[in-house]
């Protein structure tokens, strides 16, 4: 254990000092005054990042509503930074992750994140202008609250046993991945976040996988979806000008920090830790968005029918018992990309 940890230190320490290092190298003094006029941001993302590498819900969670309602930045910036600083933070998540050798289902971050690319640029150059942010956001919601009502279901099932890996990888399973990560791209390329927690789901609810080994394969994923629509935004939208950019200076030297911290604490919890902690996240979620999203006759009805069918699904996926068996054991990497031993 105390190797373990000596091995993360120094992974994590060296990925901040990178970061630290380049902004000093590029930004040196300057960087004082632009933290001074943006400490606010750089404070929401200490939790931000926190959640953002140890957890399925991403940084940008925490960061858009924060920004929008209390910070008072125009949703479409708040958007646009969600995906520049998850680029920064998830990246050292995801490097902290694969050099300490975390367990992660490789299979699903390289079919799924493929998949999740084509969705999330599409959906940033086509999707995201013409839908309103506040539905998108009152839809996600609804997609978290049935992922906690199926998450509590299959809680309370009897003889419930978590895979370290996928027990079966065919043509099926692949359409899965690759269709779930397609439309958590779009549902990214929208609200922000979303990929990681559509992975999340599939892995959880209906593969078995556990959450030790889910969630850092969706945060490794995230950071794929989330470099993809940042160049996005720099190369086809050129939105990410103005204060979206001193908002991010301001935050990255943080995030760096934060994030691969998160996905260390990760590893330290148990699976029953993490689903409590998705609960405590979800409600919060569930509240900020009743409280600060205006809703309409309309989306009130949209709301109500899209709990009601993603709840079914869930359900649908919480009863399935093909995966409920044990992985095969031995100990080894194998096709399924990950030592069985090693994840548990």
């Amino acid at each position: 254990m105390r190797a373990g940890l000596s091995r993360v230190l120094l992974v994590n320490s060296c990925l901040a000092g990178a970061v630290w290092l380049t902004w000093a190298l590029v930004w040196g003094s300057e960087y004082v005054d632009v933290l001074a006029d943006n400490w606010r941001v750089a404070v929401t993302m200490i939790f931000g990042s926190l959640v953002g590498g140890g957890t399925s819900e991403g940084g940008g969670a925490i960061a858009f509503p924060v920004m929008t309602k209390i910070l008072a930045v125009p949703p479409d910036q708040a958007r646009v930074f969600t995906f520049a600083i998850q680029s920064i933070g998830m990246t050292a998540a995801s490097l902290s992750i694969l050099l300490c050798r975390i367990p992660i289902e490789r299979r699903v971050v390289i079919h799924g994140s493929a998949a999740g690319v084509v969705g999330v640029v599409l959906s940033v150059s086509l999707l995201a202008p013409l839908v309103p942010l506040g539905t998108v956001r009152a839809l996600f919601t609804m997609l978290l609250v049935a992922l906690a009502v199926a998450l509590f279901v299959q809680m309370r099932q009897r003889g419930y046993h978590r895979n370290d890996t996928i027990s079966f990888w065919n043509r099926r399973e692949k359409v899965l991945v690759v269709t779930a990560g397609f439309l958590g791209g779009v549902i990214s390329g929208v609200a922000g976040v979303g990929e990681n927690c559509v992975m999340f789901l599939l892995l959880v609810l209906l593969f078995r996988v556990s959450e030790k080994v889910a969630t850092p394969t969706t945060v490794v994923m995230m950071t794929v979806i989330s470099i993809a629509a940042f160049l996005t935004h720099i190369l086809r939208t050129g939105d990410f000008t103005g204060p979206v950019v001193d908002y991010w200076t301001a935050a990255a030297p943080v995030v760096a920090v934060g994030a691969p911290l998160g996905a260390w604490v990760c590893t330290r919890l148990t699976p029953l830790t993490i689903r409590m902690i998705l609960f405590v996240l979800i409600g919060a979620e569930l509240i900020s968005t009743l409280l600060l999203v205006h809703f309409t006759d309309g989306m009130i009805v949209l709301s109500a029918v899209t709990l009601t069918v993603f709840t079914g699904l869930c359900l649908i996926c919480v009863r399935q018992d093909r995966y409920a068996r044990p992985a095969e054991s031995g100990g080894r990497a194998d096709s399924r990309g990950l030592s069985t031993a090693s994840a548990r």
